[in-house]
């Protein structure tokens, strides 16, 4: 006699891959440094240089527009800067599970913008507790292209 029970299914299927549109992510990153006030949530950002790979956090980055991610880059010297002056790649890993339990990883190319309206943009939309750690506004603005956002363990949108 056949059974009429289904056969078991395997694990559900990822995602479907879509076009880049980072504002459904907004909320999440734009919050992450400050969503916990312990900062466990405050972004890494990833770079590669002639000395390999560097981790920083940036506590400003945020979805910038619908292709970009940002932060505010104190004007500190340090190795992201040296870094984005040999390689623009770079990886931004987000986990705010404030708001969703998920993480992200951004990957695309960065571009350092040191003066005129774009900088005042991304300035205008760090938070207050970052801001205060460059009070006279002596940083400089990365902005990010994103080519590629990984939720979890799957690839979700690619340029």
């Amino acid at each position: 006699m056949a059974s009429s029970a289904p056969a078991p299914s395997g694990p559900p299927a990822p995602p479907p891959v879509t076009e880049i549109e980072l504002t459904q992510f907004a909320e999440i990153v734009n919050n992450a440094r400050t969503d916990d006030e312990r900062s466990l949530t405050t972004p890494l950002v990833a770079t590669a240089g002639d000395n390999g790979p560097d981790l920083a956090y940036r506590g400003s980055t945020m979805v910038f527009d619908k292709d970009h991610l940002a932060w505010w880059e104190r004007a500190t010297g340090r190795e992201t800067m040296a870094n984005l002056g040999k390689n623009k790649r770079v990886a931004v890993w987000v986990r705010n599970p404030v708001r969703d339990r998920r993480p992200l990883r951004f990957y695309g190319e960065a571009r350092v913008v040191e003066s005129g309206p774009e900088r005042d943009a991304v300035w205008e939309k760090v938070v207050p507790v970052e801001k205060e750690m460059d009070k006279d506004k002596k940083g400089v603005a990365v902005i990010v292209r994103v080519d590629r956002v990984r939720a979890g363990p799957n690839e979700i949108q690619r340029r």
